[in-house]
């Protein structure tokens, strides 16, 4: 109870309010203690400035007055006090300052000038700053005995930071006051004998060494401060601490945004993050004043992509945020998430399908999105090859459908989710998500014309088959499209498949010794798209760099290694042969000949061609019956028709 007490008072602040009487009654304090001090000093020869009583008790209410008045101008109650800063003292020094300006003008309105006078202003604001200042650090101090003293009550973990680079320097300062970990020292083989930060540098030499110090000093996990560090340390100490139970923790790139600023927090060691990716930067304050105050809807909001786009538009003070899924378990473990993590968040969840525009409009008539970000799709490969008439129908008549109701409500903009599967595609899935691309960039450009021609006519923009209530449109919505290719621990990604896979004991599967892929984690992709959201002229595909592709037989290997094991000998890998639909090697995203440059180096404008967007709703119209009908070789022929480099690998069979 005790520790959870702590827990909340570490997350919480100090009333306003508490603040302010505190620092009034300091510095009328600071004024009664400089009359004694006058008396003292200035009583003898008789020639204090406020020597009567009524002068005394004049200067003193004259004190609380212009203290409250400074501390009106210069707001000290609004500084954090466990993080105050040498910034901050500045504002004390100020507030101080003018309370004294504010008693000495007074005196001399009132005739009473003299150097006494002066003598005696300058030494309140001096005592009244030190006072404020004083009883802050004492706070403080008070606060880290009381937060060290808890802490040794309960466990926590012990943990050995890796180097002794500024980056780990500042993971002490990150975990002073965590009731979590406890830093017993670094790690370093060049530092021996050296103490940081009152912490001692281990320099072992060898592996023996290294067990011994993690023994000796009780270990229970070493903290890597960046995933440079790791990667470079995934043959030899992780794979070390992975063979002895000691856990490995990292301190990622980003956790999540609270109010624009970014939350870094430790966690265990993934095997994302020793694929050697180099940092994604993005505009945080461009997304949050972007996003700040704003309704903000994201359909497939349960799924991996979708949840994750959540958690980050939810740290950047949106008005409100509609979370749109079909999936009712993970909508509901999704709530009770963002319930815990974010309880000042205004959210909605709502089940619903985007093949139902019904209930589409529904969501966009009650609350009226300004944003909508589209994740709701089907992604597995194989899965649509076997049932290609609902891939058509979710991935493309529901983007229709999110589409037609983002321009018939007048949201700002809609930026589609799709995937390096659309990319000279092989399999129905990667297809269905080009038609989709091809039919939200031909109602942008559409509306776009219209708008420029002055034209907002609901005629002079077809709405799509799913409209219900025919209005006036207004063609004012920016339609973003971003593509970009596997993402690492998604919903029946390979990652998840591997970790049962290991845990089971194996074998470990994979399709083929040679096929690669190119990876992004989460969080990465979630930046990007909400960057390309915030920076997007509208009517364009944005296109992830997505580095270097990654062998899955690598990947398999290092996740085995990773839980401890070594492959081949402990756990097996199976190889099974390539699947339906599925590609040895995928397309280069991003390169000079097929995309252009943008506004971020890892962002990309994809060259594609454009379609009039009335053949396209007709295309469309004809699709999306023929999958209603489920005449799979009909529907099949039209989308190779329409997409010429849609190389079909599975027979369908032939139309009669």
């Amino acid at each position: 109870m005790l520790r959870s007490l702590v827990q909340r008072l570490n997350k919480s602040y100090l009333s306003r309010t508490l603040i302010v009487t505190m620092d009034l009654i300091l510095s009328v304090l600071a004024s009664i203690l400089v009359l004694f001090a006058a008396d003292i000093i200035f009583g003898h020869y008789q020639i204090s400035p406020v020597g009567e009583p009524r002068q005394k008790f004049a200067y003193v209410l004259l004190a609380a007055v212009a203290s409250a008045i400074a501390f009106l101008v210069f707001r000290p109650y609004r500084i954090i006090i466990r993080r105050l800063s040498a910034k901050d003292l500045t504002v004390f020094a100020s507030a101080s300052l003018l309370k004294g300006v504010l008693l000495f003008g007074v005196i001399l309105a009132a005739q009473q000038y003299s150097g006494t006078a002066l003598l005696l202003t300058s030494f309140d604001v001096f005592v009244t700053a030190a006072a404020l200042v004083f009883v802050r650090i004492l706070m403080i101090r008070v606060w880290e005995h009381f937060n060290s003293r808890i802490q040794e009550k309960y466990e926590h973990k012990r943990v050995i930071v890796y180097g002794t680079s500024d980056k780990s320097v500042a993971t002490i300062m990150r975990l002073q006051n965590s009731p979590h970990y406890k830093v017993i020292g670094f790690l370093d083989s060049q530092a021996e004998g050296r103490k940081i930060e009152g912490l001692p540098v281990f320099c072992p030499k060898d592996e023996g060494a290294v067990e011994k110090t993690l023994i000796d000093n009780r270990i229970d996990a070493i903290l890597f401060p960046t995933e440079k560090e790791a990667q470079d340390e995934e043959d030899r100490l992780i794979h070390f601490c992975s063979l002895k139970g000691i856990k490995c923790l990292i301190i990622p790139m980003v956790d999540e945004v609270v109010e624009g600023e970014a939350i870094l927090r430790p966690r265990e060691i993934k095997v994302e993050d020793l694929l050697g990716r180099d940092e994604i930067h993005v505009s945080l304050d461009a997304i949050s004043s972007h996003l700040q105050g704003k309704t903000v809807l994201v359909t497939g909001a349960a799924g991996s992509i979708g949840s994750e786009l959540c958690r980050q538009i939810a740290g950047f003070g949106v008005g409100k945020l509609i979370l749109f899924d079909n999936a009712e378990t993970p909508m509901h473990n999704l709530r009770l998430e963002l319930e815990e993590r974010f309880p000042q968040l205004r959210f909605v969840p709502i089940i619903g399908d985007v093949r139902h525009p019904e209930r589409l409009d529904f969501a966009f008539r009650t609350h009226r999105p300004q944003i909508v970000f589209h994740a709701a799709a089907y992604k597995h490969v194989p899965l649509m090859e076997e049932n290609p008439c609902e891939a058509v129908l979710v991935n493309v008549y529901g983007t229709q459908n999110v589409a037609s109701k983002c321009l018939e409500y007048g949201a700002e903009s809609m930026v589609m989710i799709s995937t390096d599967k659309a990319v000279n595609p092989t399999n129905i899935m990667g297809c269905t998500k080009r038609l989709a691309e091809i039919y939200v960039q031909s109602l942008g450009l559409a509306t776009a014309a219209a708008e420029a021609a002055g034209d907002g006519k609901q005629d002079s923009i077809p709405s799509g088959n799913a409209s219900l209530h025919p209005q006036p449109l207004q063609p004012a919505t920016r339609f973003v499209t971003t593509r970009f290719g596997n993402v690492l621990g998604s919903n029946g990604s390979v990652i998840p498949r591997f970790k049962e896979q290991i845990a089971k004991g194996g074998p470990v599967t994979v399709t083929h010794p040679e096929i690669n892929r190119f990876f992004m984690t989460i969080p990465e992709a979630c930046r990007l798209v909400m960057e390309a959201a915030t920076m997007g002229e509208g009517n364009q595909i944005f296109v992830f760099d997505m580095g270097t592709p990654v062998k899955i037989d690598d990947l398999a290997r290092r996740m085995i290694r990773l839980a401890g094991f070594e492959p081949d000998q402990d756990i097996r890998i199976e190889y099974t042969g390539l699947r339906p639909g599925e590609k040895l090697y995928e397309e280069v995203l991003a390169n000079e000949e097929n995309t252009l440059p943008s506004f971020h180096p890892r962002i990309r404008v994809a060259k594609v061609r454009s379609y009039a967007f009335a053949d396209v709703e007709d295309m469309l119209h004809r699709m999306i019956q023929l999958a209603r009908d489920v005449d799979i070789p009909a529907m099949v022929e039209l989308m190779k028709e329409t997409v010429p480099e849609y190389n079909c690998t599975t027979d369908f069979g032939r139309r009669s």
